[in-house]
C-alpha cells in the first residue's frame, strides 16, 4: 500500500481502464429469439380482429352476487396472496442482481497494537518493536463484466420477475373462472333442487290419490308400492342434490377466502343470463394470455442462464481499490502525511475443473429445452381451450333450446296423463312415466343451461379475459 497526500491521488486512469474493458465486453451464450408459432394453419384462418374483451367480463352475467364473490376472491384468496408474495420476492431478486452492475463501496477502519519480529531474514538479532496501528479507508470492489455473466444473469432474473407477475395475473384469471363456474353450478343446483322438490310434492299427491283408490278398491297394492317407490326415489334425488350444493357452496367459500360462508338459495329464474362472448380466435392470442407470456419469460430466463454457465469458461476480472489514512497515533490519523491508497486489477483464470463447467452448461441447455417444450405446449393448450369453448358454446346453445322445447312438450304430456289417470282411463304407471319424463327434461335443461354459461366463462378465460400486460 502506497502512502501519499490525498490530493495527489488520481483515480481517472482506473476509471478509464474500467470503461474500456466494459465497452469491449460481449455476452456469451445465445440471444433470445421467440420460437416460431406452433399453432395449426387453421388457427391463422379463424384469427380475426375483434372488439376488446371487457376486463371485468364476469359483470356481463348481470348477477350482483357473482360480482361480489369475484371481488372478494381477488382480495382474500390465499393462493393469490402467495402469488403476490412470490412476485415481491422475484422483483427484489431483480433489484439485487441489477446492483452487480455497480461497484461496491465500503468503509473500513481499525485499530490495534502490534509487535515486530526481533530477527531479520538472516537471523540477526535486532530487537523487536511494539507499536500502535490505526487506519480508516474507503474501499471499492468492481467486477468487470467482460464476458456478459452479469448481463445474462440480469436477463434471467428480470425474466423471472416478469414470469412471476404474469403468473399472478394468470392465477387471477383462473380464480375468476373457477368462482364463476362454481357459482353457475350452485345456481344450477338450486334450480335442480327446486325442480326435484316440485316433483317430490307431485308424487306425494299422487301417492295419496293411489292410497285413496286402493282403499276404495279401484287400485291394486302394486300401484301403491309403485307410488311409494316413486316418492322415495324423488326424496333420495333431492337429498343428493342438497349434498352437492353444500359442497359447491363450500368450494366457493374456500376460493373467496370466506370459510363458513352461506349463499342464499334462489330459484330457476335467478340463473344468470348468458352474455355474448366474442367469436373466433383473437388476432394476437400469444399476447392476450398471461400464462403464455409467463411461459415465454421462463424460456427467456432459461436461455439467459446458458450464458451465465458458459461465462465460467472465461477469466474473471475485478478491480479493487482503497483510499484513506493510516497512522500509529490517532491524533495524526488525518494529518497531511497519513494518506494511503491502493489499486489493483485482478484476474482469475479457470484452468482445470474436472468438467464441472461443461456439466453446468449441459444442465442449463437441457433446462432451456424443457422450458421450450413447456412453452410450446402452453401455446397449443391455449388454442385448444379457445377452440373447445367455441364448439361447446354453439353446441350447448342448440342443446338448451332443444331441452327447452322438450320441457314444454313434457309438461303438456303430464297434464294429459294426470287427467286420464284421475278419470280412470290409464294406470298409475302412465302418470309416473310422464312425471319422470318431465323431471328428466327439466334437469337436462338446467344442465345444458349451466353448460352453456360455463362455455361462455371458458371462452372469456381462454381469450385472456381482456388481460393486458402491465
Amino acid at each position: 500500500m502506497h502512502s501519499l497526500p490525498l490530493k495527489h491521488f488520481k483515480i481517472r486512469p482506473i476509471l478509464a481502464l474500467t470503461a474500456a474493458l466494459a465497452l469491449a465486453g460481449c455476452a456469451v451464450g445465445p440471444d433470445y429469439v421467440r420460437p416460431t408459432s406452433t399453432l395449426p394453419e387453421s388457427a391463422q384462418d379463424v384469427a380475426t380482429a375483434q372488439t376488446p374483451i371487457n376486463p371485468s367480463w364476469w359483470t356481463l352475467f348481470g348477477d350482483a352476487e357473482l360480482n361480489a364473490l369475484v371481488e372478494q376472491t381477488l382480495t382474500a384468496n390465499q393462493d393469490l396472496q402467495a402469488a403476490i408474495a412470490r412476485l415481491d420476492a422475484a422483483e427484489a431478486a431483480a433489484r439485487e442482481a441489477g446492483a452487480d452492475y455497480l461497484p461496491r463501496v465500503g468503509l473500513e477502519a481499525g485499530t490495534g497494537r502490534n509487535k515486530s519480529s526481533g530477527e531479520t531474514f538472516n537471523g540477526k538479532k535486532i530487537g523487536g518493536a511494539t507499536y500502535n496501528s490505526n487506519h480508516v479507508a474507503a474501499t471499492l470492489n468492481y467486477e468487470v463484466d467482460l464476458w456478459g455473466r452479469i448481463r445474462r444473469n440480469n436477463e434471467a432474473v428480470r425474466a423471472d420477475a416478469l414470469a412471476s407477475r404474469f403468473g399472478r395475473d394468470s392465477l387471477r384469471l383462473t380464480l375468476v373462472g373457477q368462482v364463476a363456474n362454481e357459482y353457475l353450478n350452485l345456481r344450477s343446483l338450486d334450480g335442480q333442487i327446486d325442480v326435484t322438490a316440485q316433483t317430490l310434492e307431485s308424487r306425494k299427491q299422487a301417492f295419496k290419490i293411489v292410497q285413496a283408490r286402493v282403499n276404495g278398491g279401484t287400485a291394486s297394492g302394486l300401484e301403491q308400492a309403485q307410488a311409494e317407490s316413486a316418492v322415495n326415489g324423488a326424496q333420495a334425488q333431492w337429498s343428493e342434490l342438497k349434498r352437492q350444493r353444500a359442497l359447491s357452496e363450500s368450494q366457493i367459500a374456500l376460493l373467496s377466502g370466506q370459510p363458513g360462508m352461506k349463499i342464499k338459495a334462489t330459484g330457476l329464474d335467478q340463473l344468470p343470463l348468458p352474455p355474448t362472448p366474442p367469436a373466433g380466435l383473437p388476432s394476437a392470442l400469444l399476447e392476450a394470455r398471461p400464462d403464455i407470456r409467463q411461459a415465454e419469460e421462463k424460456l427467456i430466463a432459461a436461455n439467459a442462464r446458458i450464458g451465465v454457465a458458459k461465462a465460467a469458461y472465461y477469466p474473471t476480472i475485478s478491480l479493487t481499490g482503497a483510499l484513506g489514512s493510516e497512522s500509529m497515533a490517532l491524533s495524526n490519523l488525518f494529518s497531511g502525511g497519513a494518506g494511503i491508497w491502493s489499486a489493483a486489477l485482478g484476474l482469475a483464470m479457470p484452468i482445470f475443473d474436472a468438467g464441472r463447467t461443461g456439466a453446468r452448461v449441459d444442465q442449463a441447455t437441457a433446462a432451456q429445452q424443457e422450458t421450450l417444450a413447456n412453452y410450446r405446449k402452453t401455446v397449443q393448450t391455449a388454442f385448444k381451450e379457445v377452440n373447445d369453448a367455441i364448439v361447446g358454446l354453439h353446441a350447448y346453445s342448440d342443446e338448451e333450446a332443444a331441452y327447452s322445447d322438450q320441457v314444454g312438450a313434457s309438461q303438456k304430456a303430464l297434464d294429459l296423463a294426470q287427467k286420464r289417470y284421475e278419470a280412470g282411463y290409464s294406470g298409475y304407471m302412465d302418470l309416473l312415466d310422464a312425471q319422470r319424463t318431465l323431471n328428466s327434461a327439466q334437469l337436462q335443461y338446467l344442465a345444458s343451461r349451466k353448460s352453456r354459461l360455463a362455455a361462455a366463462v371458458d371462452l372469456f378465460k381462454a381469450l385472456g379475459g381482456g388481460w393486458v400486460a402491465g
